[in-house]
Protein backbone atom coordinates (compact mmCIF):
# COMPACT_ATOMS: atom_id res chain seq x y z
CA UNK A 1 0.00 0.00 0.00
CA UNK A 2 2.65 2.39 0.06
CA UNK A 3 2.79 4.95 -2.71
CA UNK A 4 4.49 8.36 -4.03
CA UNK A 5 2.81 10.85 -5.72
CA UNK A 6 3.83 13.95 -7.35
CA UNK A 7 0.79 16.95 -8.14
CA UNK A 8 1.40 20.09 -10.16
CA UNK A 9 -0.13 22.96 -8.94
CA UNK A 10 -0.03 26.62 -10.38
CA UNK A 11 -0.57 27.97 -6.48
CA UNK A 12 2.24 29.11 -3.86
CA UNK A 13 4.38 26.65 -2.44
CA UNK A 14 3.34 28.26 1.18
CA UNK A 15 0.06 28.95 0.46
CA UNK A 16 -0.86 25.40 -0.59
CA UNK A 17 0.97 24.52 2.15
CA UNK A 18 -0.93 26.54 4.55
CA UNK A 19 -4.31 25.72 2.91
CA UNK A 20 -3.81 22.10 1.83
CA UNK A 21 -1.86 20.71 4.90
CA UNK A 22 -2.05 22.78 7.79
CA UNK A 23 -5.64 23.88 8.37
CA UNK A 24 -6.96 21.41 5.76
CA UNK A 25 -9.09 20.16 8.89
CA UNK A 26 -11.14 23.09 8.81
CA UNK A 27 -10.46 23.98 4.98
CA UNK A 28 -11.04 20.69 3.46
CA UNK A 29 -15.10 20.11 4.69
CA UNK A 30 -15.98 22.97 3.07
CA UNK A 31 -13.96 22.18 0.02
CA UNK A 32 -14.90 18.64 -0.45
CA UNK A 33 -17.60 17.63 1.79
CA UNK A 34 -18.46 14.56 -0.49
CA UNK A 35 -15.12 13.00 1.05
CA UNK A 36 -14.11 14.99 4.38
CA UNK A 37 -17.28 15.41 6.66
CA UNK A 38 -15.35 17.84 9.59
CA UNK A 39 -11.81 18.12 10.96
CA UNK A 40 -11.07 19.20 14.48
CA UNK A 41 -7.47 19.22 16.45
CA UNK A 42 -8.00 16.63 19.59
CA UNK A 43 -4.37 17.56 20.78
CA UNK A 44 -2.02 20.56 20.95
CA UNK A 45 -1.98 22.95 18.21
CA UNK A 46 -2.73 23.24 14.66
CA UNK A 47 0.70 23.03 13.04
CA UNK A 48 2.67 21.98 15.80
CA UNK A 49 4.83 18.38 16.40
CA UNK A 50 2.70 16.19 18.85
CA UNK A 51 -0.48 17.47 17.85
CA UNK A 52 -3.22 15.18 16.62
CA UNK A 53 -6.52 16.29 14.67
CA UNK A 54 -8.94 14.33 13.40
CA UNK A 55 -10.67 13.61 10.23
CA UNK A 56 -14.06 12.23 10.06
CA UNK A 57 -15.01 10.86 6.27
CA UNK A 58 -17.87 10.44 4.46
CA UNK A 59 -18.81 6.92 3.35
CA UNK A 60 -17.25 7.38 -0.01
CA UNK A 61 -14.12 6.58 1.94
CA UNK A 62 -13.52 2.62 2.95
CA UNK A 63 -13.44 3.89 6.78
CA UNK A 64 -15.00 6.45 8.67
CA UNK A 65 -12.40 8.22 10.52
CA UNK A 66 -8.48 9.33 11.23
CA UNK A 67 -6.78 10.42 14.31
CA UNK A 68 -3.08 11.49 12.66
CA UNK A 69 -0.09 12.93 14.34
CA UNK A 70 2.23 15.87 13.31
CA UNK A 71 5.54 14.40 13.81
CA UNK A 72 7.54 16.46 12.12
CA UNK A 73 7.25 20.15 10.15
CA UNK A 74 9.17 22.68 8.42
CA UNK A 75 7.83 25.83 7.55
CA UNK A 76 10.16 26.99 5.81
CA UNK A 77 10.86 24.04 3.53
CA UNK A 78 7.17 23.06 3.05
CA UNK A 79 7.90 19.87 4.29
CA UNK A 80 5.56 17.44 7.08
CA UNK A 81 4.97 14.20 8.13
CA UNK A 82 1.78 12.65 9.64
CA UNK A 83 1.31 9.04 11.36
CA UNK A 84 -1.80 7.30 11.82
CA UNK A 85 -2.40 6.55 15.91
CA UNK A 86 -6.51 5.63 15.63
CA UNK A 87 -8.71 4.76 12.75
CA UNK A 88 -8.33 4.12 9.40
CA UNK A 89 -7.15 1.11 8.37
CA UNK A 90 -4.83 0.60 12.03
CA UNK A 91 -5.70 -2.41 13.59
CA UNK A 92 -7.37 -3.89 10.82
CA UNK A 93 -5.13 -4.54 7.95
CA UNK A 94 -2.26 -2.05 9.05
CA UNK A 95 0.16 -2.05 11.70
CA UNK A 96 1.29 1.34 10.96
CA UNK A 97 0.66 4.47 8.76
CA UNK A 98 2.43 7.67 7.67
CA UNK A 99 2.49 10.40 5.03
CA UNK A 100 5.48 12.61 3.98
CA UNK A 101 4.46 15.80 2.40
CA UNK A 102 6.91 18.37 0.70
CA UNK A 103 5.87 20.65 -1.52
CA UNK A 104 8.45 22.42 -3.54
CA UNK A 105 8.45 25.96 -5.32
CA UNK A 106 8.88 25.79 -9.29
CA UNK A 107 10.02 28.32 -11.38
CA UNK A 108 6.32 29.83 -12.61
CA UNK A 109 5.75 31.00 -8.94
CA UNK A 110 3.62 27.94 -8.27
CA UNK A 111 4.63 24.45 -6.77
CA UNK A 112 4.81 20.75 -6.93
CA UNK A 113 3.15 18.70 -4.25
CA UNK A 114 5.20 15.34 -3.29
CA UNK A 115 3.46 13.14 -1.27
CA UNK A 116 5.15 9.92 -0.32
CA UNK A 117 3.13 7.04 2.34
CA UNK A 118 4.47 4.39 4.26
CA UNK A 119 2.62 1.39 5.68
CA UNK A 120 3.00 -2.09 7.17
CA UNK A 121 0.32 -4.92 6.75
CA UNK A 122 -0.61 -6.84 9.51
CA UNK A 123 0.33 -10.49 9.14
CA UNK A 124 -1.64 -12.35 6.42
CA UNK A 125 -4.06 -8.79 5.88
CA UNK A 126 -4.23 -7.83 2.25
CA UNK A 127 -4.45 -4.18 0.99
CA UNK A 128 -6.63 -4.59 -1.76
CA UNK A 129 -7.36 -1.31 -4.42
CA UNK A 130 -6.95 0.69 -1.54
CA UNK A 131 -3.70 2.75 -3.14
CA UNK A 132 -5.42 3.85 -6.04
CA UNK A 133 -8.23 5.50 -3.99
CA UNK A 134 -5.68 6.90 -1.93
CA UNK A 135 -4.06 8.06 -4.74
CA UNK A 136 -7.33 9.88 -6.12
CA UNK A 137 -8.59 11.26 -3.43
CA UNK A 138 -5.46 12.74 -2.54
CA UNK A 139 -5.12 14.60 -5.98
CA UNK A 140 -8.88 15.97 -5.74
CA UNK A 141 -8.33 17.05 -2.19
CA UNK A 142 -4.96 18.90 -3.09
CA UNK A 143 -6.66 20.00 -6.78
CA UNK A 144 -10.11 21.13 -4.25
CA UNK A 145 -7.16 23.52 -2.27
CA UNK A 146 -6.01 24.66 -5.77
CA UNK A 147 -9.09 25.69 -7.31
CA UNK A 148 -10.24 27.80 -4.02
CA UNK A 149 -6.39 29.51 -3.94
CA UNK A 150 -6.81 30.29 -7.42
CA UNK A 151 -10.56 31.47 -6.67
CA UNK A 152 -9.39 33.29 -3.50
CA UNK A 153 -5.83 35.07 -4.21
CA UNK A 154 -5.66 36.59 -0.58
CA UNK A 155 -6.47 33.70 1.12
CA UNK A 156 -3.86 31.68 3.41
CA UNK A 157 -1.00 34.62 1.69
Amino acid sequence: MPFSLEIESSVSASRMFKAALIEWYNLGPKLAPEILLSGSIVEGESGAVGGIRQLNFSSVMPFSYVKERLDFIDHEKFECKVSAVEGGHLGTILESASAHFKIVPNSSGGCVVKVVTESKLKPGAVPGDDEAKAKEAMVMLFKAAEAYLVANPDAYA
